[in-house]
């Protein structure tokens, strides 16, 4: 599904991403560990393409495709999603005009925001007003109408109180396909601070990004429990 190769990526002048390899199969959903600063971020922003993070070495492929320098549209085209951890609020766009755009019909939007509870949200311009949970909410409703193949999450449960963080739980695994045993076809890469994601989304594979470097990869329960237990620089001293 996802295939990065020696990837370094510079923003603003600054090199922040340093030989990246990452490969996520498809019907995989990994984790993406890390300090604040680390480049988990820019990771993100690079795959989705966004303007400011210059590609300087390396290669993205994306079902078989290079998008290394692919324009931001032509991969949410292609079935790249991404929900933002601080995304901008849309004065003047209404939610479910959005929504529309994303599914390609309003009836699906409609429907979407109907089953999570979310429906006298819709005539409201996208994220003005929001709280933290409706925002997150907001978010994963777009991607559901997008129906992206790789979902994209930073720091899906940042800013959420407990009661809200089911329901956003219970989306990202409707997104990623968790109903099914078998023949999923999405994949997912989430980035999280706190781990508590984990209590609500089984993930395949965890990964530890440091100084814009994966440090160390493997089970993302066992590596988040190292992590509360002996803190990152474990990660450096083991991967040494």
């Amino acid at each position: 599904m996802l295939h990065i190769e020696d990837l370094w990526v510079e923003v603003h002048g600054k090199e922040v991403l340093k030989g990246i390899n990452l490969h996520i199969n498809q019907g995989e959903t990994h984790c993406l560990f890390g300090k604040n600063g680390s480049g988990k971020t820019t990771l993100l922003m690079t795959i989705m393409g966004f303007s400011g993070y210059k590609v300087k070495q390396g290669r993205i492929t994306f079902k078989g495709e290079d998008i290394t320098y692919m324009p931001t549209n032509q991969r949410a085209k292609l079935g790249i999603g991404i929900s933002f951890q601080r995304p901008p609020t849309l004065r003047g766009v209404k939610l479910i005009d959005l929504l529309t755009i994303c599914a390609g019909s309003k009836e699906i939007g409609q429907g979407l925001a109907k089953l999570y509870g979310f429906d006298h949200f819709l005539e409201r311009d996208v994220n003005l007003g929001f709280s933290g949970g409706e925002i997150k909410k907001s978010e994963l409703l777009q991607l559901l109408a997008q129906n992206p193949d790789l979902v994209l999450l930073d720091e899906p449960e940042s800013g959420v109180d407990i009661e809200n963080l089911q329901i956003i739980a219970e989306m990202i695994r409707k997104l990623l396909q968790k109903d099914r045993r078998r023949n999923r076809t999405k994949s997912g890469l989430i980035i999280t601070h706190t781990g508590f994601i984990l209590n609500y989304v089984t993930a395949d594979k965890g990964h530890v990004m440091l100084d814009g470097k994966i440090r160390c990869e493997g089970n993302p329960v066992e590596i988040f429990q190292g992590i509360q237990k002996f803190g990152y620089l474990e990660c450096v001293q083991c991967n040494m």
